[in-house]
């Protein structure tokens, strides 16, 4: 085989592999939901995420067609004042889970470029640090929804 050929065989192959590795099979997504607020302000995004796999892996943020940006955040209360900070990741432990949730970890839904309303389903890709993502459908709840249920 002349190198050139070669040479675009494994290119192909690893390309190849990669597109495989780059599915996040080891983690699944469970309640995933979002707080949608009045207007252009900023929504809250939740979800379960566990971890079947041996090794832990870390979120590290998403992408979304419908919001302009997305940042993982986490809300915390110290001495009586809320806070609300952003994260670089959060692990997700090997064979254990991560929960986002109000109050706490989240993903932060920035610049909506369509008005997104109760019932509406918005698919995010969860990005992790060791380069895999997972597709992933959220159901937008009102504003003062508690869970994934709308309560």
């Amino acid at each position: 085989m002349k190198p050139s050929r070669l040479s675009l065989l494994l290119a192909g192959l690893l390309l190849a592999g990669g597109a495989h590795a780059a599915a996040a099979d080891h983690v699944r997504a469970s309640h995933a939901w979002i707080r949608v607020l009045p207007g252009a302000l900023p929504a809250g995004a939740y979800v379960t995420l566990e971890n079947d796999g041996d090794q832990p892996v870390a979120l590290s943020g998403a992408d979304s067609t419908v919001y302009a940006d997305v940042m993982l955040h986490r809300s915390s209360t110290a001495g009586g004042m809320s806070r609300m900070s952003m994260v670089d990741s959060l692990e997700v432990p090997a064979h254990g889970k991560a929960v986002l949730a109000p109050a706490g970890y989240h993903l932060m839904l920035m610049q909506p470029k369509a008005p997104v309303k109760a019932g509406d389903t918005v698919r995010l890709t969860l990005k992790f640090t060791d380069g895999s993502t997972l597709a992933t459908d959220f159901v937008a709840r009102p504003a003062n929804a508690l869970d994934d249920t709308g309560h």
